[in-house]
């Protein structure tokens, strides 16, 4: 085992440490906004599309009505007899409650879907997304840890190195003149 590290760039730390702050900055929204979205499209689906087609399931029910009532009254009484455009009426109508049945339908299809599809998936988010808020925070204070740790480290070898290319300090003997020399300033 070596007696010495050698620490050669304290700034690849740093620089390191810097990019992961970045990187930080730009994921916790990114993934903040895909958990809304998923939660949005949930809504979307479950409320939004599903009340308006419900709406439109009452509304396309009671013309139908309305148009098998008027087919019906028209074909009990004997004055009128039974046109062929109040018979179209109502197979429209028939239809547009069938076509409203059917998006009702495939909107619990699709919400079953999107749940089995994106459960697994939103876990993943989930769970990166509490990695990054809570490890990775402590990753940067621990890189600031270290990168304090070895400047100290490279302070004291500069020290211990400074002071080993300096001879050492010994008392001013009195020279033959009895004069003790001067030290010089730098």
């Amino acid at each position: 085992m070596a007696d010495r590290a050698q620490v050669t760039s304290v700034e690849a730390i740093e620089a390191f440490r810097s990019a992961l702050v970045i990187y930080l900055s730009k994921a916790r929204p990114a993934l903040e906004e895909m958990a809304n979205e998923v939660a949005r499209a949930k809504q979307w689906l479950q409320n939004d599309q599903r009340r308006k087609w419900e709406g439109e399931m009452k509304v396309r029910t009671k013309k139908l009505e309305r148009a098998q009532a008027e087919l019906f009254s028209v074909s009990m009484s004997k004055i009128q007899e039974v046109s062929s455009a109040q018979q179209l009426l109502v197979r429209r109508a028939k239809q547009a409650c069938e076509e409203a049945q059917e998006k009702i339908a495939m909107l619990k299809k699709w919400d079953r879907e999107l749940e089995n599809r994106s459960e697994p998936l939103v876990k993943q988010v989930d769970q990166f997304q509490s990695f990054v808020t809570s490890e990775m925070p402590k990753a940067i204070a621990y890189l600031n840890n270290v990168i304090r740790a070895l400047e100290a480290y490279a302070d004291v070898r500069m020290g211990s190195a400074g002071d080993a290319a300096m001879p050492p300090e010994t008392p001013a003997e009195p020279s033959a003149s009895g004069e003790t020399p001067k030290e010089e300033s730098p």
